[in-house]
C-alpha cells in the first residue's frame, strides 16, 4: 500500500494556468510560484463583483480521536466527487502549520487518493504565507521593546503587555522567556513568550481581513497592552502598522493549487480551532463562491470548536449564510468515544458503538441549533462490519439526516459520489425552506452570557466557573469598550467538556474559564479554558525523526 506522500509523487498535476482555466481565470490574475502554485491577484476580486454566489458546504466533524476522522480528506474527497458528478466546486482549506507537521498531528493536505497536490509544498513553506505573519507579529513586538528602550514615551507598563512573539513551530521552552538581558544596550529585561503563529492574533487578523484597507485598519486595533495608569494601548501608537500591512500584502492574496484529480482549490490561512478560530480566509472562501457553484470548506477540529466558530464569528463578520453541513465520523472513533481501547477498535463492538453514537448526537442536534441541513458522512474503514455500519445508518435515519459511507480515501471522488449527491439534494430541498441560518448568540449579550449559551447548548455543560483571574480579565475587557464583540473558546478538542478524558457526551459538569484576553484587531474575545496552551510542545517522537531529503531534493517519511 502507498504513503499519502508516494501518492501524491505519483499524481499527475497540471499546470496552474490550466487549473485557473478551469475557473475562467485569465492568465494575468496569476501570480506563479513554480508550475503548479499561485497567488490570485488582488484585482481578479473587482472583476467578479457580478457574479451570483454559490452555495457554502461546511465539513465539520465529531471530537477527533486517535482513531482519526478524515476531516480533510472527506472535504477533498467530496470536492473531487462533485466534479465527478458534473457540478462545478471549488474547496477553500486551511494552510498546514509547520509545528503540526514535524510534531505529532501531521499535515493538512487530506490522504490518501483525496489530496491536494504539491502535497510537499503545501505541508513546506508553501507560498510564505506563515513568514509573512510570522514577521509582522515580530516586528509589532520589536517595535514595543525599542519604544520602551528609546524613552518609552506612551509610558508603557512592561509587566502589562499583552502581545507575545510568534514562530510556526512547536518549541515548549519558548512559552515563558525572559527578554532584554545582558546590559542596557540589549534592552529592557521583562518577562514574555511565545505563541505558534497559528494562534497570533495577526494571523486571525488576515484570515478575517475583507481587502487590505481592512486588514491595516485591524492591525491599528491590536492591543498590546496597558500603560501606567492601567489605560489601553493600540499598535496604532506604536506606528508600525504601514510596515507590517508591507509584509502582509501578498500573504493577503488566496494560493490556488488543486487536487489529485485536478480539481480547484484555494488554501489560505491557518488558525488553530482549539486556540483560535479555526477556519480559512474569508477571502478565499468568497473567492470560491464567485468562481464556483459550490464552495466547499472545514472548520477545524470538532463542531463544537470549528464550527461553532465558523458560524458565530467568520459567517457574521463575512455575511456568509451556509447551505450545508457534512458532519465526519468514522465507526472506529464512535467506539473510541465508546470508551474502547484504541488496539481494539478493528473488533465489532455494538455496546461500545451505541454509547459512543451519542457524541454524534450532539453534534447533529448542535449543528440544527445554527438552522443549518446536516449531512453525515461516514468515513468507512475496511475493518467496519455490516452490523456496525446498519446501525449507524438506523440512528440517522431516525435523527431524520441523510448518512453516507465515503470511501475516498481508497477511492478518490469516485469514492464520494453518494455523499456528493446526497448533499447536493439535501440543499436543494432546504432552498425554499424559511428556517435559514443564523448565530447561537447575539452580540448584545455581555461576555460571560456568550460564554455561557455555548457552554450550556453546545457543550452541555452545566454551568461556568470562573477564576479570579478570569473574572478581572472580563470586567477589564468591557470596561474599555469590547463588550459587544464574539467569543472564540479555547478548549480541548477531543471532549465537549473542558477535559480531554470525557469522552462521549460528558454529564453533570462544569466549564471552568481560567483566563480571557481581547484580540481587539481580530474583533472577539479569547476565553481560555482547561490547559489549552497557545504554544504547543512536541511530543516522545516528533514526526520530524521520520522525515528526511535526498541529495536529489527528494522528500521521504511525510506521512
Amino acid at each position: 500500500m502507498l504513503s499519502d506522500i508516494e501518492i501524491a509523487q505519483n499524481a499527475k498535476m497540471k499546470k496552474i494556468t490550466e487549473i485557473a482555466s478551469q475557473l475562467g481565470i485569465d492568465e494575468k490574475y496569476l501570480e506563479p510560484y513554480g508550475h503548479y502554485k499561485a497567488k490570485l491577484s488582488e484585482s481578479l476580486y473587482s472583476g467578479l463583483a457580478f457574479r451570483p454566489d454559490g452555495k457554502l458546504i461546511l465539513v465539520t466533524a465529531i471530537n477527533p480521536t486517535p482513531a482519526g476522522e478524515g476531516k480533510t480528506t472527506v472535504s477533498v474527497g467530496l470536492a473531487q466527487a462533485m466534479g465527478k458528478i458534473g457540478k462545478k466546486a471549488v474547496l477553500a482549506l486551511r494552510e498546514p502549520s509547520l509545528g503540526p507537521v514535524f510534531g505529532i498531528k501531521g499535515g493538512a493536505a487530506g490522504g490518501g487518493y483525496s489530496q491536494v497536490v504539491p502535497m510537499e509544498d503545501i505541508n513546506l513553506h508553501f507560498t510564505g504565507d506563515m513568514h509573512a505573519i510570522t514577521a509582522a507579529n515580530n516586528l509589532l513586538c520589536a517595535m514595543i521593546d525599542n519604544h520602551i528602550q528609546q524613552g518609552n514615551e506612551l509610558r508603557i507598563d512592561q509587566r502589562r503587555i499583552l502581545f507575545k512573539r510568534c514562530m510556526d513551530m512547536n518549541d515548549r521552552a519558548l512559552r515563558n522567556i525572559v527578554v532584554g538581558l545582558g546590559g542596557k544596550a540589549n534592552g529592557i529585561p521583562r518577562e514574555d513568550g511565545f505563541n505558534i503563529t497559528v494562534a497570533s492574533e495577526i494571523m486571525a487578523i488576515l484570515c478575517l481581513s475583507a481587502d487590505l484597507a481592512d486588514l491595516k485598519k485591524r492591525l491599528e486595533n491590536i492591543l498590546i497592552g496597558y500603560n501606567l495608569d492601567g489605560e489601553p494601548v493600540f499598535a496604532q501608537q506604536i506606528g508600525c502598522c504601514g510596515a507590517m500591512t508591507a509584509l502582509l500584502k501578498d500573504a493577503l492574496k488566496p494560493n490556488l493549487v488543486q487536487t489529485l484529480e485536478n480539481n480547484p482549490v484555494l488554501i489560505h490561512g491557518g488558525p488553530f480551532a482549539n486556540i483560535a478560530h479555526g477556519c480559512n480566509s474569508v477571502r478565499a472562501t468568497k473567492l470560491a463562491l464567485k468562481l464556483g457553484d459550490y464552495c466547499i470548506t472545514e472548520a477545524g477540529f470538532g463542531s463544537d470548536l470549528g464550527a461553532e466558530k465558523f458560524f458565530d464569528i467568520k459567517c457574521r463578520f463575512a455575511g456568509l449564510s451556509p447551505s450545508c453541513v457534512v458532519l465526519v465520523a468514522t465507526v472506529r472513533a464512535l467506539k473510541y468515544n465508546g470508551k474502547v481501547p484504541k488496539d481494539e477498535l478493528s473488533k465489532e463492538n455494538m455496546w461500545a458503538l451505541e454509547k459512543g453514537i451519542e457524541n454524534l448526537r450532539t453534534h447533529i442536534e448542535n449543528m440544527h441549533k445554527f438552522h443549518v441541513p446536516v449531512v453525515v458522512a461516514i468515513n468507512r474503514f475496511h475493518t467496519d462490519t455490516d452490523a456496525e455500519i446498519e446501525f449507524v445508518k438506523k440512528f440517522c435515519n431516525e435523527m431524520g439526516v441523510e448518512v453516507s459511507m465515503c470511501e475516498v480515501f481508497a477511492k478518490g471522488g469516485e469514492g464520494g459520489k453518494d455523499l456528493a449527491n446526497k448533499v447536493c439534494d439535501t440543499i436543494a430541498l432546504c432552498e425554499d425552506n424559511n428556517d435559514k441560518f443564523r448565530p447561537l448568540y447575539s452580540t448584545e449579550l455581555s461576555i460571560k452570557e456568550k460564554i455561557e449559551k455555548i457552554a450550556k447548548e453546545i457543550y452541555r455543560a452545566d454551568g461556568v466557573s470562573y477564576t479570579a483571574q478570569a473574572e478581572k480579565a472580563i470586567k477589564e475587557i468591557e470596561k474599555i469598550g469590547f463588550r459587544n464583540i464574539p467569543v472564540c473558546v479555547a478548549k480541548t478538542q477531543y471532549s465537549l467538556s473542558d477535559n480531554p478524558a470525557l469522552l462521549g457526551k460528558p454529564k453533570h459538569f462544569n466549564i471552568t474559564v481560567r483566563d480571557a484576553r481581547v484580540s481587539a484587531g481580530a474583533g472577539f474575545v479569547v476565553i481560555y479554558t482547561g490547559e489549552i496552551l497557545t504554544m504547543p510542545g512536541l511530543p516522545k517522537k516528533p514526526s520530524a525523526l521520520n522525515i528526511d531529503c535526498d541529495n536529489n531534493g527528494n522528500i521521504s517519511g511525510l506521512f
